[in-house]
């Protein structure tokens, strides 16, 4: 199984570099999309096998990457 690393630098629990305003409001919303995609597509790249292993069924997929969003 592959190892997918989206963590970002933090502190304080929250993010190292934060742009203001609208522009950070547009990175923000980009970065929440990214995560779901990369999160979708990691899952959907798994056999039946694996995601049986990790307790989801592939109709789960989309409900466990639209959490991070939330």
């Amino acid at each position: 199984m592959a190892l997918y690393d989206t963590a970002r630098p933090t502190v304080d629990g929250r993010p190292a570099m934060r742009p203001a305003g609208l522009f950070g409001q547009f990175v923000g919303i980009f970065a929440a999309w990214n995560d779901t995609r990369v999160t979708r597509n990691a899952l959907s790249h798994l056999s039946d096998h694996e995601l049986d292993d990790l307790g989801l069924h592939r109709g789960d997929i989309d409900n466990v990457s639209r959490r991070g969003r939330r």
